[in-house]
């Protein structure tokens, strides 16, 4: 078993195991659980600055050797995959039978399929296909004891058992290992375009209004102010001064066209200039780029509003004097922004309670900052009402604290 070594938020080193095979994972689950050592759950590592610093020392577990295909029947649009495949490996496979799971992740070419599932990664697309929660059928899952259970099945309607499924997406870890996974999938969309709608600040909540109430149905809304870096996103250009909105559109070709034309229309009728339409074979590349730029290692930190969808134009208009690069998923609600520069503690937290104070029955996380700050702002927000049940839960599940213990809500 490959042995190396890794720091989470400046903690470490932790030594890190690369077991082989589910087996080796076990009794690596079992050993650390006799040593009274944690267990890190390891993927692409993509997304270790998200939570907080670990509470005490373990092992870290690297999933990647876990990458195979166990069974994937293309005609019943399924694939059953072990957990440590990474995401682009994954849509290769899957394009070979014009097929996709359409879920944008950062760095899919070092993401894996269950770190993406233990952080509950999506982007720009999730608001015409959904999340990893539509999609995933059957999970396998190593315990505390070092045994693999199974959830779910390997067909799209089953219902054995506890929904364990759900509850395993945005765990971050603390509830078991995964080991894998049984997913649906979708045909690979024949024709893709975006629109992109450039507008000023006062005029983001009326083509976002517009965008909710077109005719037309997008897969993606997005919106960008000025500050992002003009060659961030790939072949789009986002050197304009204020906002750009762009709406991606998937389908038939046929389809395709007709929602972009009668997006134009729409449009045309609010008197707003300068809407064009990209129909390539780069859009995927710029959804790709849209996620990874969203999520880029800016200097300083990074936080994640969560809004009603229907106060992310106040939002972003309200926060975008506080010298911020702002970045939306508009249509389910989310804003990423990075805090420009190098700020100080105190600085961030400023910033971050007036963005509190914005998220009108929402709220703000930190996805990355400098490690010793991490103990005197609110990584996860503002305090839930539901984290005696999320503890509850940890307690049923993992009695001993053994995975990725401190990093979650409430120090979970």
């Amino acid at each position: 078993m490959e042995q190396l070594s890794c720091t989470i938020d400046d903690f470490g080193p932790i030594s890190v195991e690369r077991p082989a095979t589910v087996a080796e994972l076990g009794e690596s689950v079992r050993r650390a659980a006799s040593d009274g050592q944690a267990i890190y759950p390891l993927g692409g590592r993509t997304m270790l600055h998200i939570g907080l610093p670990p509470s005490k020392p373990g092992v870290g577990l690297d999933l990647r050797s876990l990458d195979q295909v166990i069974d994937y029947p293309a005609r019943d649009m399924t694939i059953t995959v072990q957990a440590g495949v990474a995401l682009a490996k994954l849509q290769a496979i899957l394009r070979q039978e014009n097929q996709q799971l359409p879920i944008d992740v950062p760095a899919p070419e070092l993401a894996t399929l269950g770190g993406a599932l233990a952080a509950n990664a999506s982007g720009p697309r999730r608001y015409g296909y959904g999340t990893l929660r539509d999609y995933l059928i059957g999970i396998s899952v190593v315990n505390d004891r070092g045994q693999e259970v199974k959830a779910g099945g390997r067909v799209v309607k089953n219902v054995a058992g506890y929904d364990l499924c759900k509850l395993l997406i945005g765990s971050f870890g603390t509830l078991g290992v995964i080991t894998q996974v049984t997913l649906k999938l979708k045909p690979t969309a024949e024709e893709q375009a975006l629109v992109d709608i450039p507008c000023e600040a006062a005029n983001l909540a009326a083509v976002l209004d517009l965008l909710h109430g077109s005719r037309t149905r997008p897969v993606s809304i997005t919106a960008i102010n000025g500050r992002i870096q003009p060659d961030a996103a790939g072949s789009l250009s986002l050197a304009y001064g204020g906002w750009s909105v762009l709406a991606g559109f998937a389908g038939s070709k046929q389809t395709v066209a007709w929602q972009v034309q009668q997006l134009q229309e729409e449009f045309r009728a609010l008197n707003l200039t300068g809407v064009s339409a990209n129909l390539s074979a780069l859009v995927p590349q710029v959804h790709q780029a849209l996620t990874d730029v969203a999520w880029s290692p800016y200097p300083g930190l990074t936080f994640k509003a969560n809004l009603l969808p229907g106060r992310v134009a106040d939002f972003l208009r309200a926060a975008e004097p506080l010298d911020l690069c702002l970045h939306a998923f508009a249509g389910n609600g989310i804003v990423i922004g990075h805090i420009n520069g190098a700020r100080t503690l105190e600085d961030a937290r400023t910033v971050l309670r007036k963005l509190q104070e914005l998220a009108i029955q929402g709220n703000v996380v930190v996805l990355r900052c400098p490690g010793e700050w991490k103990q005197s702002l609110p990584i996860w927000g503002a305090p839930r009402g539901d984290a005696w049940l999320m503890r509850a839960v940890k307690d049923k599940l993992d009695p001993a604290g053994l995975f990725n213990p401190g990093r979650f809500i409430a120090g979970i």
